[in-house]
């Protein structure tokens, strides 16, 4: 027997609203496994490199122990990275966020650090004969201005993030990855398309939605700009 003309699923087609339409709740499960994993990596990966950044910015000498560290966790494969860290977190989601934590560290600090160090200095001795303290400088004048360099940085994080999600599919938490891998393993083409397609479309979706917060909390920059 041969499927019918209209079964596009049972002709194993790469382009296939069958697919959509029958596997809709798989999708979006697959979906918000991967924002999550992304959305929870990234935050925390965000909120160690600030102080990382901070140290590297006010003691010059651990400025290189920090980059170089930060550096060669980056040249790690994704796969050796995640057996590695296997011991420690099992076959679990928590694995993955700590390698995608891992992998972030180096764009986020490097951009981080940069943004702090290209505040002027003038601007630094102004603050403090306003009375600024260090902490104040820190909140109101240093961070706030390193901001594009910064968001630059977590945009470029987001985006690797995004990508390296699906790589956790070999624990089974790799979010639209699972689909991916499963359906490469039974040449699933409708399956291997539709996942592929909405990692780019998050990758996308997430690069804009950080461009325009940028945007929006640096007005300063369109105005310089302009």
């Amino acid at each position: 027997m041969t499927a019918p003309p209209d079964d596009c699923l049972a002709r194993n087609e790469w382009i296939c609203g069958e697919y959509l339409s029958t596997r809709r709740h798989i999708l979006l499960d697959a979906v918000a496994q991967h924002l999550q994993l992304t959305a929870v990596s990234v935050l925390i990966g965000l909120a160690v490199a600030v102080p990382l950044a901070v140290l590297a910015r006010r003691w010059g000498l651990a400025a290189g122990p920090v980059l170089a560290a930060t550096t060669v966790l980056y040249t790690i494969p994704s796969l050796a990275m995640f057996s590695l860290l296997l011991p420690v977190y099992g076959l679990s989601a928590a694995l993955v966020v700590a390698g995608l934590v891992l992998y972030s560290l180096t764009l986020l600090v490097r951009n981080i650090l940069a943004g702090l160090r290209a505040v002027p200095e003038e601007t630094r001795q102004a603050a403090r004969g306003m009375g600024y303290g260090p902490v104040r400088l820190l909140l109101t004048v240093e961070l706030p201005l390193a901001l594009p360099a910064g968001m630059a940085g977590l945009r470029i994080a987001t985006v690797s993030a995004v990508s390296l999600v699906t790589v956790g599919a070999i624990v089974g938490f790799g979010g639209l990855g699972n689909l991916i891998y499963s359906g490469m393993n039974t040449f699933f083409k409708a399956q291997v398309l539709t996942a592929s397609v909405l990692c780019v479309v998050i990758a996308v979706a997430a690069d804009l939605l950080l461009l325009a917060v940028q945007r929006l909390i640096t007005p300063w920059t369109r105005a310089s700009r302009g």
